[in-house]
């Protein structure tokens, strides 16, 4: 009679087992998250806007004069440079051969300007010694002979130093000192050197960086020159920066650097104002977003 009782009761248990498993597998797990870090306005009459960190410089485009081949790439991304240094180099052999070829017809001009030269110096010498010695004639195609030597030495060198120029500019330099933000470019690959060609490098200048701020159009009118304002980097309220006045662009245009809040609208005008900064944090960088307040007298709300 208990062996009735056995199969049911485990079967009875088998099936709490099995609703206690799916209750708890089923039940989503307890994550620790991290709330948004929130930041304070620091004026009481503000307005705000959103900044994008630009170089004051600009983005420098960089490409090169020639087309040919990548043979040296001097820098990388992040790289600082000076004013003068080399950035990369385009294949110049064939500007090298040429090189030595000029350099050789600049010695050649030079050694057979010598022979007229000479017997001009002779001639003069002898004609002061004695007038009649020597015809004028004479002299005056010694002294043709010595400046057609002289115009063929001179072309000779004209022709070497335009090599010599031709090879510096497959050295490209930068002109202004600056930061490697993008580099677009392979060792070894083709280049086109021409105007409507990408550029393979782009550099900015870091030590003092621009802020672009927006400010909604509903707001111009509260916009002054040299109003304070300060930024904070998002994730950071910690992260304060004290920003300087730059110049206010005259220009209302649509807003273009949106936040990517799901309520911002894209149809929105914006003037742009321009502050400047100067940082040491690796946290910032150019291209990045900043939230920016700007001081309103309480007069003027």
């Amino acid at each position: 009679m208990k062996r009735a009782y056995i199969l049911p009761l485990l079967a009875l248990v088998g099936l709490s087992i099995a609703i206690a498993a799916i209750f708890y597998g089923n039940k989503p797990p307890s994550v620790k998250t991290q709330g948004i870090l929130q930041f304070q306005p620091p004026f009481e009459s503000y307005v705000a806007g959103a900044g994008i960190v630009e170089a004051t410089t600009g983005n420098i485009s960089i490409g090169t004069p020639v087309s040919g081949i990548v043979m040296n790439i001097y820098v990388k991304v992040g790289d600082r440079v000076r004013a003068g240094d080399p950035l990369f180099k385009i294949d110049d052999r064939d500007l090298q051969a040429q090189l030595l070829t000029a350099t050789a017809k600049v010695k050649q001009a030079s050694a057979a300007l010598q022979k007229p030269k000479h017997l001009l110096s002779h001639a003069e010498q002898l004609n002061k010694r004695a007038p009649n010695a020597i015809s004028v004639q004479d002299l005056e195609v010694l002294r043709d002979d010595t400046a057609q030597a002289e115009a063929a030495l001179t072309l000779a060198r004209t022709q070497l130093e335009q090599i010599q120029v031709d090879i510096e500019r497959h050295t490209v330099r930068a002109l202004v000192p600056g930061k490697v933000l993008q580099l677009r470019m392979r060792l070894g690959e083709f280049v086109e050197g021409s105007s409507i060609a990408p550029p393979l490098l782009v550099l900015g200048g870091d030590n003092r960086m621009n802020l672009r701020v927006d400010v909604d159009e509903h707001d111009a009118s509260r916009v002054h020159p040299g109003m304070n304002a300060v930024a904070f980097v998002r994730g950071h309220p910690e992260l304060k920066i004290p920003l300087r006045y730059e110049y206010t662009e005259p220009q209302i245009i649509p807003k273009t650097s949106l936040t990517g809040q799901s309520t911002e609208r894209t149809d929105t005008r914006v003037l742009q104002v321009i502050y400047s900064f100067e940082t040491n944090d690796e946290s910032i960088h150019i291209g990045q977003q900043l939230d920016v307040f700007l001081e309103v007298p309480a007069n003027n709300n």
